[in-house]
Protein backbone atom coordinates (compact mmCIF):
# COMPACT_ATOMS: atom_id res chain seq x y z
CA UNK A 1 0.00 0.00 0.00
CA UNK A 2 1.34 3.40 -0.97
CA UNK A 3 0.52 6.40 1.15
CA UNK A 4 -1.09 9.38 -0.50
CA UNK A 5 0.41 12.76 0.46
CA UNK A 6 -2.50 13.50 2.81
CA UNK A 7 -1.97 10.15 4.54
CA UNK A 8 1.73 10.83 5.00
CA UNK A 9 1.00 14.31 6.34
CA UNK A 10 -1.51 12.87 8.81
CA UNK A 11 1.05 10.34 10.04
CA UNK A 12 3.55 13.16 10.72
CA UNK A 13 1.09 15.12 12.85
CA UNK A 14 2.41 15.39 16.39
CA UNK A 15 0.43 15.27 19.60
CA UNK A 16 1.11 18.99 20.06
CA UNK A 17 -0.35 19.74 16.62
CA UNK A 18 -3.39 17.62 17.41
CA UNK A 19 -3.99 19.39 20.72
CA UNK A 20 -3.51 22.81 19.13
CA UNK A 21 -6.01 22.00 16.39
CA UNK A 22 -8.60 20.30 18.57
CA UNK A 23 -12.13 21.30 17.87
CA UNK A 24 -15.22 20.14 16.06
CA UNK A 25 -14.42 18.05 12.99
CA UNK A 26 -16.50 18.70 9.90
CA UNK A 27 -16.41 17.49 6.31
CA UNK A 28 -15.14 19.63 3.46
CA UNK A 29 -18.44 19.44 1.57
CA UNK A 30 -20.22 21.46 4.28
CA UNK A 31 -21.38 24.91 3.17
CA UNK A 32 -20.03 28.08 4.73
CA UNK A 33 -23.45 28.91 6.22
CA UNK A 34 -23.75 25.51 7.92
CA UNK A 35 -20.16 25.77 9.19
CA UNK A 36 -20.90 29.18 10.71
CA UNK A 37 -23.94 27.69 12.40
CA UNK A 38 -21.87 24.79 13.78
CA UNK A 39 -19.31 27.27 15.14
CA UNK A 40 -22.01 29.33 16.82
CA UNK A 41 -23.62 26.26 18.36
CA UNK A 42 -20.31 24.84 19.57
CA UNK A 43 -19.07 28.29 20.66
CA UNK A 44 -15.72 27.84 18.93
CA UNK A 45 -13.62 30.02 16.65
CA UNK A 46 -12.42 27.30 14.28
CA UNK A 47 -13.31 23.93 12.78
CA UNK A 48 -11.06 21.05 11.78
CA UNK A 49 -11.88 20.23 8.14
CA UNK A 50 -11.72 16.60 6.95
CA UNK A 51 -12.12 14.92 3.58
CA UNK A 52 -14.41 12.00 2.73
CA UNK A 53 -11.82 9.60 4.20
CA UNK A 54 -11.94 11.49 7.52
CA UNK A 55 -8.39 12.73 6.97
CA UNK A 56 -7.64 16.26 8.23
CA UNK A 57 -7.24 18.63 5.30
CA UNK A 58 -7.18 21.96 7.06
CA UNK A 59 -8.48 24.33 9.65
CA UNK A 60 -11.02 27.04 8.99
CA UNK A 61 -11.56 30.01 11.26
CA UNK A 62 -14.56 32.15 12.03
CA UNK A 63 -12.71 35.18 10.63
CA UNK A 64 -12.07 33.45 7.29
CA UNK A 65 -15.66 32.25 6.93
CA UNK A 66 -17.04 35.65 7.88
CA UNK A 67 -14.81 37.33 5.30
CA UNK A 68 -15.99 34.93 2.59
CA UNK A 69 -19.67 35.23 3.58
CA UNK A 70 -19.52 39.04 3.64
CA UNK A 71 -17.83 39.32 0.23
CA UNK A 72 -19.75 40.52 -2.82
CA UNK A 73 -19.16 37.26 -4.71
CA UNK A 74 -20.53 34.99 -1.98
CA UNK A 75 -23.13 32.37 -2.83
CA UNK A 76 -24.73 29.75 -0.60
CA UNK A 77 -23.04 27.06 -2.70
CA UNK A 78 -19.49 27.76 -1.46
CA UNK A 79 -18.19 24.78 0.49
CA UNK A 80 -15.41 24.50 3.05
CA UNK A 81 -13.20 22.73 0.51
CA UNK A 82 -13.34 25.99 -1.45
CA UNK A 83 -12.06 28.13 1.44
CA UNK A 84 -9.83 25.89 3.54
CA UNK A 85 -6.62 24.07 2.87
CA UNK A 86 -3.65 22.56 4.58
CA UNK A 87 -1.55 25.58 3.62
CA UNK A 88 -4.07 27.90 5.21
CA UNK A 89 -4.58 30.06 2.12
CA UNK A 90 -7.63 30.63 0.01
CA UNK A 91 -7.51 28.84 -3.35
CA UNK A 92 -7.44 31.06 -6.47
CA UNK A 93 -11.14 30.46 -7.19
CA UNK A 94 -12.12 32.11 -3.89
CA UNK A 95 -9.39 34.72 -3.46
CA UNK A 96 -11.52 37.31 -5.22
CA UNK A 97 -14.34 36.64 -2.76
CA UNK A 98 -12.22 37.47 0.24
CA UNK A 99 -10.98 40.81 -1.07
Amino acid sequence: MQLRPTDADALRTTMADTAKEAGPRVWDDMTVEVALSVMAGARVGHLVVCDEDDMRTGLVTLARLTTVRDSSGYTDRIRLRDVSGAAGHLPPAVVGLAH
